[in-house]
């Protein structure tokens, strides 16, 4: 799981998303449980420190590679993580049952960038350094499009369907 998506959890590919979340086809991962938890400090995914845990994850990476070797697409799909998200000062929580989500994140090796689109559930925590700046987390269940550059900076293209403000909800 990468740092924001829970993609990786929901489906967090990713959060800190963390919480979704590389391509000759070639590995994958066995589908077998890994918990994950996230802690994150005041204004990095919420304005209070937010506790992102996953439990419970059934998932499958595959990855594509190129002639050289280099991972040029990955798709991570399955049940995914039960996710609970707490707002440690208040201990006020909420937990979403998995319902599986897939990820396909396409790398750039010129520009070092890559582009994610997921479905299904996913959690997506954005950072003050991304676009649009956070801190923010939110549950998204339909499609999220999203690119991170070489830097590290995520930019939000789109999404369609449902989304639920973490913080809002745990505030």
């Amino acid at each position: 799981m990468n740092r924001k998506s829970a993609a990786g959890f929901a489906s967090v590919a990713s959060v800190v998303a963390m919480l979704c979340g590389a391509p000759a086809a070639s590995a994958t991962h066995d589908g077998t449980n890994h918990d994950e938890e996230y802690d994150l400090p005041a204004g990095l995914g919420c304005e209070f420190r937010l506790l992102i845990e996953g439990v419970d994850s059934n998932r499958h990476i595959k990855e594509f590679k190129d002639s050289k070797g280099g991972t040029v697409t990955t798709i991570n799909a399955g049940k995914g993580f039960t996710l609970t998200y707490t707002n440690v000062e208040t201990g006020k929580s909420i937990t979403f049952e998995s319902n599986g989500s897939v990820s396909k994140t396409t790398y750039d090796p010129a520009t070092q960038t890559s582009t994610t689109v997921s479905t299904g559930h996913n959690g997506i925590t954005l950072f003050p350094t991304d676009i649009p700046a956070g801190p923010s987390t939110t549950l998204y269940v339909g499609r999220v499009v999203y690119t991170v550059d070489a830097g590290g900076v995520w930019t939000l293209q789109s999404t369609s369907g449902t989304a639920l403000d973490i913080c809002a909800a745990l505030g």
